[in-house]
């Protein structure tokens, strides 16, 4: 791989002709499907179209569709000709939409038609072109847009290529300002962490609209000649298993709950339902997980080789288990302020907890460390990190200091062989009638560990920790008719809850109360819980059981 690229145009440019005939990008079960020459070719059509309307270089187009090969079209046809990307998750709301598109001062808007809908028709009647990503036809056009006036230029490497909007687990949205340079950097970090050549495959299932998804699962591929699949459908099991067999993935990304979900809905239930599985399980427990590995890397194709994991902890029985099994996952860390990585822990090199070291390029020490528990808060430094917030000076201050240092708000220490192992977010952190920091994470990851439960929470109030958990689908009978016996249900599953955890947590982090959610808990795009949500009792206590 060539490894100094400096903008999104290089990468563009580079990889369009040395790979011209090698496949792109393609969707399953659709039309869409590119080879790399292809791929040029229309991604300059659309700039073209784009100079026709009006929309110079620096100027901002927001991306606003489900996964696609035209989504990157779109986002190629936006960077590599110096204008700036604006990626909308597609589960924002109208009101959201609003505030994103108008504090970017967005110009044209790519969009599907599945969400045309939800985007206010004053804003597309403000907007010099609106295309459509189902086939990059024109949808509507602004009064007296079509000037032929727009002008391009060659983006430089400190150039903001991408303005993607987060408001993460913490709520107010902030539009991070991220570089060419930041990707390129990413780009060859990626490579570091994993090598991916031009005859590897991918298959998407994350979100392109966040970093993640954006520089590891789709720059990167590009950077090197790979091949992407993307699913027309969302990503349940249904629509996966048979996509695995057929497709044979080499390379995937995934956020914790996918992999949770698998090991406590299928690995764990096959275990206990089978007297031999659950005898071996007891008596030689490496042997089960890596026959149970071998099972799992068939149901994933047989050829994976790469099972990146990231965006939120892993929950340390199921990363045990797929170290037993030798299941091929790495760990991966960083923030969109970072594009996003700052640090991970290869194939085969990974430890329990760990993310490791820091990634290629990036600096990372810990800050204001307490010296009784070596904790304190990672911050980053390189060409990774953002240029800012976009029109928010202080709260860039806040976390960018004159020097050039990142507060990632993450809280850590270190092994005596260096490797970071993440405790919790500063905003998260509960103290303790002693003054002791209590990490809700770790409440939560033995929570998580209890049969039947899919999520969980741990939240301050009045003074104790209450835990709030929503089981998996079909455990619990919310049918009112049978409303006393789902509230005797009810009650046990509390109780059970309660003297586990805390029978499995010191004294400061036990729980004096259980919630039970009816529905999932509200999540980032990376599927972290929004905890700014569920800091409060609801208003109508009706809702909670």
């Amino acid at each position: 791989m060539r490894h100094n690229f400096q903008t999104l145009a290089e990468v563009f440019d580079y990889s369009t002709a040395k790979y011209a005939k090698r496949p792109a990008y393609e969707l399953i079960g659709g039309d869409q499907a590119y080879n790399y020459a292809q791929f040029r070719e229309t991604a300059r059509r659309l700039s073209r179209q784009l100079s026709n309307f009006g929309i110079n270089s620096g100027d901002k187009v927001a991306i606003f569709s489900q996964n696609m090969p035209n989504w990157s079209v779109a986002f190629f046809s936006i960077t590599a000709f110096g204008r700036v990307a604006v990626p909308l998750l597609t589960e924002l709301t109208e009101n959201e939409i609003t505030n994103i598109l108008t504090h970017s001062e967005t110009k044209a808007l790519f969009v599907s038609r599945r969400l045309l809908a939800k985007v206010p028709q004053s804003l597309l009647d403000r907007m010099h072109i609106v295309i459509a990503t189902d086939d990059l036809s024109i949808v509507q056009t602004g009064e007296a847009s079509y000037t032929c006036d727009g002008s391009i230029s060659s983006p430089l490497s400190d150039d903001v290529a991408c303005l993607i909007y987060t408001s993460g687990t913490t709520g107010a949205a902030k539009g991070v300002m991220l570089t060419h340079k930041n990707f390129c950097v990413n780009i060859r970090a990626s490579w570091d962490a994993h090598h991916v050549r031009r005859r590897d495959v991918f298959l998407s299932i994350l979100p392109l609209a966040h970093t993640y998804e954006m520089s590891i699962g789709m720059l990167y591929p590009f950077a090197v000649g790979a091949k992407v699949y993307y699913l027309m459908r969302p990503p349940t099991p249904s629509i996966l298993l048979p996509n695995f067999k057929k497709y044979r993935p080499t390379c995937m990304l995934s956020v914790p709950l996918v992999i949770e979900k698998i090991y406590h809905a299928s690995i764990v239930p096959t275990i206990q339902k089978s007297r031999f599985l659950t005898a071996l399980n007891k008596f030689s427990p490496t042997l089960l997980a890596r026959l149970v590995g071998m099972r799992l890397k068939k149901t994933f194709g047989g050829r994976l080789q790469f099972f990146g994991i990231g965006g939120a902890k892993l929950d340390g029985e199921v990363e045990a288990f797929l170290r037993r099994a030798r299941f091929p996952y790495s760990i991966g860390y960083g923030l969109t302020e970072t594009a996003p990585l700052i640090g991970y822990a290869r194939v085969g090199q990974t430890c329990v907890g760990s993310f490791g070291h820091a990634a290629y390029g990036v600096q990372v020490r810990l800050e204001d460390v307490n010296p009784e528990t070596g904790e304190g808060e990672i911050v980053a430094k390189g060409d990774c990190v953002m240029k800012g917030y976009y029109k928010d000076y202080n709260r860039t201050c806040q976390v960018l200091t004159d020097d050039g240092w990142f507060h990632t708000g993450d809280i850590a220490c270190q092994d005596k062989k260096g490797r970071y192992h993440i405790k919790g977010r500063l905003g998260s952190v509960i103290l303790g009638p002693d003054g002791e920091n209590i990490y809700p994470e770790e409440i939560e990851s033995v929570i998580n560990n209890i049969n039947d439960i899919s999520e969980s929470l741990v939240v301050k109030r009045d003074g104790h920790l209450v835990a709030l958990v929503h089981f998996n689908d079909n455990v619990l009978d919310w049918n009112y008719e049978n409303h006393d016996r789902l509230l005797e249900d009810l009650e046990r599953r509390k109780k059970e809850i309660l003297d586990f955890v805390n029978s499995h947590v010191n004294r400061n982090s036990r729980i004096k109360e259980v919630e039970v959610e009816e529905k999932p808990f509200d999540k980032t795009a990376t599927m972290k819980i929004k905890r700014f949500l569920y800091k409060e009792k609801p208003k109508n206590e009706a809702d909670k059981k």
